[in-house]
């Protein structure tokens, strides 16, 4: 008998609420995936709904006047218990968090979920309720399972827990959609590009440049190009496809961009290869913001920067707090990266920037997307930076440009829509120039240093090397000091340097003849072995946006691993080395120069830089550098030289924080000393010693001042 009482009691308490036992079991469900570290994209979606039914019967038992205040306080207990596990699950994986936020967005496996439990609960539902609606939703990346919160942003979320919010932003008025309706326009829209307008550029019209560059800091200037799309951003434009061939300087411009509109915190997405650039780019246009980049877990990140950058490899296991800082801007470098909409990549770098356009105060981030080649393959590859420019919503335009399209008065059924679509589109933000066209704005040469960080094994392995030859050096400065009898602290400058150079000169010889060992020359071909993959990749996004590409290294195997990257990047090459015969070479320089199907000319610097005419291209990518000015100065004229009908512009990679940054400094100040003996140029003299000998001095010098 007691044992039935019992029974009517749970069947009455659960008549109260016949959803709370359907959550108590699905809650304890995902638990255990949570526990075992398998919580998949299914049991994310369930740990949602479970959350917002909890809520929303919580306000029910608390509005139900129909319920006893005994039961009330057992359902509202009850619920509570729910509400714990799911608090226990969120702190094993902190990225379940965002899905509890009020503007979270509900998949539709999510509201399928929701609908299945409550119709198992009893409930009855409305018809709106029964149907699954199938709009465009964000994309949900699924997130790695290595989440991780850098330090410095639990300091940045402590020190600003909310962003206040702005109702400043005018309520954008709704165009009526009569024409258009019932009509599909994504293919319209693809197909008026696709078959383009009569040569009719792809470029927004922008403002002219301010007669008074006001912008660029001292020392600096900007080329009218560059300042006309600033001013746009300026006068208040705020979502760009900026599609410029390389070289003409995306990166200042978008740093500009963001200052005039007070884009920050701003969110760069880039290549690995670009990083440390786009943190330099920075802080030489804008030198009063400060820029942070995010390498592996973030342990040296300054959540307080203005700028953050990360590259695409480490973004996933950074979502779960990058939509917390508050970003007002966000770009996305290379963003043809993100064209397959499938890949974790597009997903990652979509859900973040729908998240930054809904947070933003006022509603209104700035978004550029930089790419020398917006399309690849096909017109659909415009889906996913469209997307992430907020111009269509999943296989809808946006409501903008749904209401800019319906004000042309045509359909797709009209001849003229096309013309009048791909204008309409091109005004909400493309801005495409090439190098022939902004020709005057350019110098003939010039050259780019595009720093790198080498933090693999190798690169770890160079750092190494570097601090036991500064120390070598130093063991022999301090011998030869104690030889002489004297103490380091008494020596007066001069001696001090005429002891640094004698200690480096003795090195230097000694290096010329070994057979073995660490030296000045074993550790730079090192780093450009280091640096060899990344200056191949670097190549290969020149070669997909602006055609031919000469690729010089000093060394063979670097030269054998650039040409394997390309390969596997179904690059077709040609090979200038020493070993090859006249005919041999002279048939590579004519397959490179009249074959549009060889993409990249991988050249010697030694064998290949004299004699030789390669100027089908406008882009050389120095992978490593050399020992003297002349070297490159030679390497570069191969493809700067009469009948070049495009300025030329030479990249050098550069491995940050090793010696490579030292030798690029050096070899500048030789070719300022030929600018003052042969041109007549006021430039100070640099020094007279060879690179090698000078950079051995400065290893000595970090050593002893334990900057090593």
């Amino acid at each position: 008998m007691a044992q039935q009482r019992q029974r009517q009691r749970t069947r009455s308490r659960d008549d109260d609420a016949p959803i709370i036992p359907i959550l108590a079991r699905k809650v304890r469900e995902v638990e255990q995936k949570a526990q075992k570290g398998k919580l998949g994209p299914t049991n994310r979606q369930k740990f949602q709904v479970i959350a917002l039914l909890m809520r929303e019967e919580r306000a029910r038992v608390k509005a139900d006047s129909e319920i006893t205040d005994a039961a009330r306080a057992e359902l509202l207990k009850r619920l509570d218990g729910i509400a714990q596990i799911l608090a226990k699950t969120a702190a094993r994986d902190t990225s379940l968090i965002q899905l509890l936020e009020p503007d979270a967005s509900i998949s539709t496996v999510a509201q399928r979920f929701r609908r299945d439990w409550l119709l198992e609960s009893g409930a009855e539902l409305s018809p709106d309720e029964l149907i699954i609606t199938r709009e465009a939703e964000p994309v949900v990346p699924q997130l790695s399972e290595n989440q991780v919160v850098p330090r410095s942003v639990k300091s940045r979320q402590l020190a600003n827990p909310f962003l206040a919010p702005d109702f400043s932003k005018a309520v954008a008025p709704v165009v009526p959609v009569r024409r258009l309706a019932n009509w599909e326009l994504l293919g319209p829209l693809f197909k008026a590009f696709e078959q383009g307008s009569g040569g009719q550029a792809a470029t927004m019209e922008l403002p002219e440049a301010p007669k008074v560059d006001r912008l660029a800091p001292r020392g600096l200037e900007l080329m009218k190009h560059q300042a006309r799309f600033i001013e746009s951003a300026r006068n208040g434009h705020r979502t760009f496809l900026l599609a410029d061939e390389p070289g003409l300087g995306k990166t200042a411009q978008s740093v500009l961009a963001a200052s005039v509109s007070n884009a920050y915190p701003l969110l760069a997405v880039v290549p690995n290869v670009v990083k440390m650039n786009w943190a330099r780019e920075v802080e030489r246009w804008t030198p009063h913001r400060r820029a942070t980049v995010i390498h592996g877990d973030g342990d040296t990140l300054d959540a307080f920067a203005d700028v953050v950058v990360v590259n695409y490899d480490v973004l996933d296991r950074h979502m779960a707090w990058l939509s917390t800082l508050g970003f007002r801007g966000m770009v996305v470098d290379e963003a043809h990266f993100i064209k397959n909409l499938q890949s974790q990549r597009s997903r990652n770098v979509l859900a973040l920037a729908d998240r930054i356009r809904r947070a933003t105060p006022g509603g209104d981030p700035l978004l550029l997307a930089l790419t020398g080649t917006p399309l690849i393959n096909d017109v659909d590859d415009f889906r996913a930076i469209w997307q992430f420019l907020g111009w269509i919503e999943g296989d809808k335009p946006s409501p903008e440009l749904l209401g800019k399209l319906e004000e042309t008065g045509l359909t797709p059924a009209e001849p003229g829509f096309y013309a009048e679509a791909r204008r309409t589109v091109i005004d909400l933000g493309i801005v495409r120039r090439r190098k022939v066209d902004v020709a005057a704005d350019l110098p003939a040469k010039r050259i780019a240093d595009l720093p790198v960080e080498l933090d693999d094994e190798l690169g770890r392995s160079v750092r190494a090397a570097e601090r036991e030859l500064g120390n070598r050096l130093a063991s022999r400065f301090r011998a030869l000091v104690e030889a002489r009898h004297l103490r380091i602290g008494d020596l007066d400058e001069d001696t001090r340097d005429q002891f640094i150079r004698a200690v480096a000169s003795a090195e230097l010889e000694e290096s010329k003849s070994a057979k073995s060992g660490e030296n000045v020359f074993t550790m730079v071909r090192r780093i450009g072995q280091a640096k060899a993959g990344l200056a191949a990749d670097y190549a290969a996004q020149l070669a997909r946006s602006v055609g031919k590409v000469v690729f010089f290294a000093k060394h063979i195997d670097v030269m054998d691993q650039a040409e394997a990257a390309f390969a596997s990047r179904e690059l077709r090459t040609v090979s200038l080395r020493g070993d090859q015969t006249a005919l041999q070479r002279q048939a590579a320089i004519d397959a490179f120069n009249k074959d549009p199907e060889v993409h990249v000319a991988v050249c010697s610097l030694t064998a290949a830089g004299v004699g030789v005419n390669l100027q089908a291209a406008s882009n050389v990518v120095l992978a490593e550098l050399s020992w003297t000015a002349a070297e490159q100065t030679q390497a570069i004229d191969r493809v700067h030289r009469i009948g070049q009908e495009e300025p030329v512009t030479a990249w050098r990679i550069i491995a940050a924080h090793t010696i490579d940054a030292r030798i690029a400094e050096l070899i500048d100040s030789k070719q300022g000393l030929a600018a003052r003996a042969l041109d007549g140029q006021d430039v100070e003299p640099g020094s007279a010693d060879s690179v090698q000998l000078d950079a051995l001095q400065h290893l000595l010098r970090q050593a002893l001042d334990g900057a090593l």
